[in-house]
């Protein structure tokens, strides 16, 4: 028998307006509400609206044979609310059905992690909130952003109750074992790692319309052969990805969503075989050993680690500034302010900033609305310079640029923010 496990990540950012030097203190509008309208609608109608469809046909079909899992971040729940609602009423009747289940993660899609755990644990509780809200389930699974994980936050994870993550199953991590099974990171007790089976995930989300990959064009056939072969061999094949592969990264011309129509038939056509959640994955079978991530792991780039966000000088500057603001927001007691800065810890203002191979057009460049990285950078930061003039005025003083190193306190004085 193999058990498939679909999991699908939704999330679109607040993106940013072309705050300039000369709008700082002038108005505090810092997203481009059109542009997140525009972007929001054209993946609805792209993929969104025709894949729930889908999906929700082959539950039916299949009477409920056919399971799949989402995570979808808060930020793209506000924006359906307020620009599709249509789209977030498929995902309520996708809900409705009980074969599709919601796994929790930061509502911003943020790194809050690496920088505050305590911002981290109130963005978790924020999002298990809104899927509780919106969709009625309290999710037993979590999966952080961009599948970022070491050993260390699996067992802050599991000292929160969650009874398994998701991970990404890197080469390095794994050596010669396979991500057909599940793991149990070290340091933890109970929590279960699911990982993503990269290379069948990818066939679908990367390589599926390539022309010039050797196994192109891929029928559902050729596919579930792959998928078969673990039988015996591993006991879940997660395949894991974007949302928008169906539809927006891979058009509908090039067959994909036909491919999703036809493939749970055919992986079915063997009684054995089943589709599984990922808390559904974790009750059915045991760790077969442990992986050790002493080092942070994601699914971004060949490297798999932190530096498609933090990987070069503008980046990490940024974030350090951003992150030091966060004391002294919260301490305003401004809940608007509150908000935009949140907003602004959303990884994808960080992506944007990402230097590796740019100008060879790699696929940073594809996602990026900015002309470069720096033009990302200097927006951001002209919002955090204005940022410091709201809290001047709430009666915090907040000097920018702050010194390599140079950490910020709140006093005290909760209303006074002072520099060490």
């Amino acid at each position: 028998m193999v058990s498939v496990c679909m999991y699908f990540h939704v999330h679109q950012p607040f993106r940013l307006a072309k705050y300039n030097v000369f709008d700082i203190g002038q108005h505090h509008d810092y997203f481009d509400e059109k542009k997140n309208e525009e972007i929001i609608r054209k993946v609805a109608t792209k993929c969104y609206l025709p894949t729930n469809k889908i999906l929700l046909d082959l539950i039916k079909q299949h009477q409920g044979r056919f399971k799949v899992s989402f995570s979808i971040t808060g930020v793209i729940l506000e924006q359906l609310e307020k620009h599709a609602p249509d789209v977030l009423q498929s995902f309520k009747d996708l809900a409705a059905t009980g074969c599709v289940e919601f796994v929790t993660e930061t509502y911003y899609h943020s790194l809050a992690y690496l920088f505050s755990k305590d911002e981290f644990k109130a963005q978790v509780e924020l999002q298990t909130k809104k899927i509780e809200d919106v969709f009625g389930q309290t999710p037993t699974v979590f999966r952080n952003t961009e599948l970022i994980l070491n050993n260390e936050l699996a067992n802050y994870v599991e000292r929160m109750g969650y009874r398994a993550v998701l991970a990404e199953g890197a080469d390095h991590i794994l050596g010669w074992r396979s991500p057909n099974f599940l793991y149990r990171p070290v340091y933890t007790e109970k929590v279960k790692a699911l990982l993503k089976n990269y290379k069948l995930s990818d066939d679908l989300a990367f390589r599926f319309s390539n022309k010039a990959w050797e196994e192109y064009p891929l029928s559902v056939e050729k596919y579930t052969g792959w998928i078969n072969a673990a039988n015996g061999n591993g006991h879940t094949i997660n395949l894991f990805m974007d949302y928008e592969t169906f539809g927006e990264h891979q058009w509908e011309d090039t067959g994909i969503f036909e491919f999703l129509k036809r493939f749970p038939g055919e992986h079915l056509k063997r009684l054995d075989n089943d589709f599984k959640t990922v808390s559904e994955v974790a009750e059915a079978y045991e760790p077969v050993g442990e992986i050790d991530m002493h080092h942070f792991v994601s699914w971004a780039d060949i490297e798999r680690d932190l530096t498609a966000w933090l990987g070069n000088p503008i980046q990490d500057n940024a974030a350090k500034q951003l992150y030091a603001f966060e004391q002294a927001v919260k301490a305003s007691g401004d809940e608007k302010l509150l908000a935009d800065w949140r907003k602004l810890t959303t990884s994808d203002h960080l992506y944007y900033m990402c230097t590796k191979w740019f100008n060879d057009g790699d696929v940073h460049k594809y996602f990026s609305p900015y002309d470069s990285p720096y033009d990302a950078f200097i927006s951001f930061m002209n919002v955090l310079n204005d940022m410091a003039f709201r809290l001047k005025d709430r009666g915090v003083e907040v000097k920018l640029p702050l010194a390599r190193g140079e950490p910020l306190r709140v006093s005290e004085q909760p209303s006074m923010l002072i520099k060490d």
